[in-house]
């Protein structure tokens, strides 16, 4: 990694971390709880970009090993997904952020995260078994979001919202967005290995 690279993912985690503070005191003057805000995936997954940017630049700069790509894989994935679920569902949404905090978080870093994905090679061929680990936690948020729901009396979506239109609808709207996490994580696992001459059909996992 150069140090241009290094630094750029240093300069990009601190707009990150600056737009989420920002929308986190927004959040609490509109009376949002520090569990909900938290509760957002789009508060979660830019989190974790915030950290793997963060400790990757910082490593790299000092010549240390970086974040895994699993681990960026992973990212790149949540934060894909954040940007294209916005995009189709949530653009005409009242997201209760601030303009320039929704952009970054919802439109900016999500574009970054695939270029970082797209233009740095990964270390090795990635095992298709191995990046279907990505989806663990897509389906934890999805079950844990349905769970607080009733008793928060609160849901960070509207697709996830069943007391406006029922489950059913909850449900096929949670069945598109699994779909479009296993399509991404297909197309940035393939991404991730184009660069890399087969060795073994064992590397297919």
């Amino acid at each position: 990694m150069t140090r241009l690279v290094a630094v750029l993912r240093i300069g990009f985690a601190l707009l990150g971390a600056a737009a989420l503070a920002a929308t986190a005191a927004h959040a609490g003057d509109t009376g949002l709880g520090l569990v909900s805000f938290f509760s957002f995936f789009t508060v979660l997954s830019n989190c974790a970009l915030v950290l793997v940017f963060g400790y990757g630049g910082a490593a790299a700069l000092l010549d240390r090993p970086t974040c895994p790509d699993l681990l960026r894989g992973a990212v790149t994935l949540y934060m894909a997904v954040t940007g294209l679920v916005y995009a189709v569902a949530l653009s005409d949404v009242d997201t209760a952020m601030l303009a320039w905090t929704n952009t970054v978080l919802h439109q900016l870093l999500p574009l970054v995260a695939l270029g970082d994905w797209l233009l740095l090679r990964t270390a090795r061929r990635l095992r298709w078994s191995e990046t279907a680990r990505w989806l663990v936690f897509p389906l934890l948020y999805l079950v844990y979001t349905l769970l607080r729901g009733p008793h928060a009396h609160w849901y960070p979506y509207p697709f996830l919202d069943p007391r406006t239109h029922g489950y059913g609808h909850v449900a096929a709207a949670s069945a598109l967005v699994t779909v479009a996490f296993v399509a991404i994580a297909g197309l940035l696992t393939w991404a991730g290995n184009a660069r890399h001459p087969v060795r073994s059909a064992t590397l297919l996992g």
